[in-house]
């Protein structure tokens, strides 16, 4: 079946010929025809290699229903803009007069007279986060059309904003409101003096700083970045931080981030590592970088597995004794260092008034826990001072390395491994760092070569030579994430294809049909008193909300709108929960904010290692931009499993003979760039969904 756009010559128009909508290219025989039948005109203006103009067509104008409704109601006219840039212009003019934004794909209602009566970017085929979609849309125009004719000309900006506006939300739909009342729910538990939110004992909650970097970036709020900042920095000086070989301790047991208990898990070094990594970012500071590197440090060193996989935990104690292995006197110190350099260590790291501290009797006397001074306004560089004492740290962790290890529990679990790989992803992208991207291409090789059973399905637990007990949702999830991260550090599409099979099993054997969201075990598990499924965001963030980004993140990247419907999915399941308790929520909230928009889409069209290339990754990589996905047009050839998981990539060619930034932003596409500067211009604008 194609339409009358099969006779055109432009590449865009080519690509909508076989389209169940009946277009006509712009020409009188569409108007006649218009004013024949008395239709309304529907105009839509994109060009062949703008991302949401592949969205769209494939999500509704490849649709049977929407075609039905678009044929019934319109006549119905597509345009390249590339090819016919005089209408695109004066129409473009009319969306940023009606709508104050503009970009493609452009979609335009008017009469016959070519007067326009609507504008709108992006549209989506059903209603979903506040925006309009085409099944409701549709019927609302042929009904104003037929009974307010009058009205529709004169009053256009009213209609359009009736057409905008949603159908009346239940009750425990959520918007950009509940994240305003996370951040104040924030704002009233943070601790000022020492960071942190409550009181102690404090733990270490990354998928909070997450949230709350996220909404400094959308509404700029300094408190929101303010909080992040001094939690972070406390808690590097502070005990709970392990000063001599790296590493975050479990929680601390005071407000001062001081008296940790000492156990290590590998899920507070993932994603601490990736709040330092967003952090830096934020800020650029090189402080938050150095924290990151050096959790990473310690991941590579002490809890890495030969064959690529990460262990989960090492163990408070040593010898009976709780935090022996961490404790230091001061006549430990002297023997390690040289006079001068025992009295610059204990200067700076051993601090008398802690003997009050909740916990301290819990340490054997003369025993102290090397921390700093707490972060206040106006302290000295902390990269330096750190620097400065780098030697000295070294010489102890010698004398240190001696000691008695605490246990250290060797197992290798896939949800752990999935949030590792994704912080190690993470922190190799922006800090330009292969070794990172290396060491998290072998732990996933591992799970793929020894965690996935014959078919195909994840095991949640290895070790000893076995992989055992089938794999729960929580797996799945944070694999996928480390997937979609390992592939933007790699570009390589093999990790793109396995997060889409992993997404399938999820939807295959954990999601809940009646209630929505999806169970914490598969449907072939053991079944228990009951079949759990996980809604808050605790230590490490759930499963559901995790799955909720993800699902978004691979919508975007291959353009599959059912993708963005079953994130939707679990939005509805859990809206209510989040809006009775956000900061419970917070990692949900990230895939809210993400939702919610402004959001984007960067497609790289050119060699992968070309330094063109890598100076426009650089330039991406660097800068805070969360809610974004990115996509390599690798070179002249695009590889086949690409074409198939995302076609619309293998439109974008690089443009000059330099590599070329595609960036779509809130569901608009801007002009292709060369320069990194333009690009990252074009991504810190706040181009309105509306």
């Amino acid at each position: 079946m194609t339409n009358r756009l099969i006779r055109e010559k432009s590449p865009y128009l080519q690509q909508h010929a076989q389209n169940p909508v009946d277009w006509y290219p712009w020409g009188e025989e569409a108007f006649e025809k218009a004013r024949r039948e008395d239709k309304p005109v529907f105009l839509s203006i994109g060009y062949s290699t703008c991302h949401w103009c592949h969205v769209m067509e494939r999500e509704s104008f490849e649709d049977d229903e929407v075609a039905r409704l678009l044929n019934d109601t319109f006549v119905n006219i597509k345009v390249d803009r590339e090819e016919r840039p005089d209408i695109d212009s004066v129409y473009m003019k009319v969306c940023h007069l009606m709508t104050q934004s503009g970009g493609w794909p452009l979609t335009i209602m008017m009469t016959p007279g070519k007067e326009p009566f609507f504008a709108a970017t992006y549209i989506p085929k059903e209603t979903k986060y506040g925006r309009v979609g085409l099944y409701e849309m549709i019927p609302e125009v042929k009904t104003l059309w037929a009974t307010k004719r009058a009205n529709v000309v004169s009053a256009a900006a009213e209609i359009t904003r009736a057409l905008k506006q949603p159908a009346i939300s239940k009750p425990e739909d959520i918007g950009e409101e509940v994240l305003h009342r996370a951040f104040r729910s924030f704002t009233m538990s943070f601790d000022r003096v020492f960071g942190g939110f409550g009181q102690a004992p404090k733990f270490p909650s990354p998928h909070h700083f997450f949230f709350l970097l996220r909404y400094w970036k959308r509404t700029g709020e300094p408190q929101a970045l303010q909080m992040v900042a001094h939690t972070l920095q406390n808690m590097r000086r502070g005990g709970i931080y392990d000063h001599i070989g790296f590493g975050v301790h479990r929680y601390s047991t005071d407000e001062k981030w001081i008296v940790p208990h000492f156990e290590k898990m590998l899920y507070d070094q993932a994603m601490e590592a990736m709040a330092a990594v967003e952090l830096y970012q934020a800020t650029g500071q090189k402080d938050y970088e150095n924290m990151a590197r050096e959790i990473f440090t310690y991941v590579l060193r002490d809890m890495t597995d030969e064959r690529g996989g990460f262990y989960c935990a090492e163990d408070a104690d040593s010898e009976g004794v709780e935090g022996k292995f961490y404790l230091w006197t001061e006549q430990e110190i002297r023997k390690a260092l040289t006079k001068g350099e025992a009295d610059l260590y204990l200067s700076r790291y051993r601090h008398e008034d802690d003997a009050s501290l909740p916990g301290m009797r819990e340490i054997p006397a003369g025993s102290f826990i090397p921390h700093l001074d707490s972060a206040s306004e106006g302290d000295e560089d902390l990269t330096e001072t750190l620097s400065q004492m780098e030697s000295l740290r070294e010489k102890l962790f010698a004398v240190r390395a001696k000691r008695v290890r605490p246990h250290r529990d060797d197992k290798i679990l896939t949800d752990l491994n999935g949030l590792m790989i994704a912080a190690l992803a993470r922190g190799a992208q922006v800090f330009d760092e292969p070794a990172y991207a290396v060491a998290a291409a072998r732990a996933m090789d591992f799970i793929f070569h020894s965690i996935q059973n014959a078919e195909g399905r994840l095991r949640h637990r290895f070790r000893d030579g076995e992989a055992a007990i089938d794999a729960n949702v929580d797996d799945y999830a944070f694999v996928i994430w480390g997937l979609l991260e390992l592939y933007e550090a790699t570009f390589e599409t093999q990790y793109l294809t396995k997060a889409l099979e992993y997404q399938s099993h999820l939807f295959a054997y954990f999601q809940d049909e009646k209630e929505g969201g999806f169970f914490f075990t598969s449907v072939d598990s053991e079944k228990l008193l009951v079949r759990p499924k996980e809604l808050y965001d605790g230590a490490i963030p759930s499963g559901n909300s995790v799955a909720f980004i993800n699902a978004l993140r691979l919508s975007r990247m291959t353009g599959d709108a059912k993708l963005d419907e079953r994130a939707r999915d679990i939005y509805r399941t859990f809206r209510a929960h989040a809006g009775a308790m956000p900061t419970a929520f917070t990692q949900f909230l990230c895939g809210l904010d993400f939702a919610i928009g402004p959001a984007s889409e960067v497609i790289i069209a050119g060699d992968r290692d070309g330094e063109d290339t890598r100076t426009l990754l650089r330039a991406l990589r660097k800068n805070f931009f969360p809610n974004k996905i990115v996509m390599l047009r690798d070179g002249a050839v695009v590889h086949p499993d690409i074409e198939t998981i995302a076609p619309h990539v293998q439109t974008y060619l690089s443009i000059n003979g330099r590599a070329t930034a595609y960036v779509c932003t809130n569901f608009t596409c801007a002009n292709p760039v060369n320069d990194p500067d333009q690009m990252v211009a074009l991504l810190m604008e706040k181009r309105s969904p509306d």
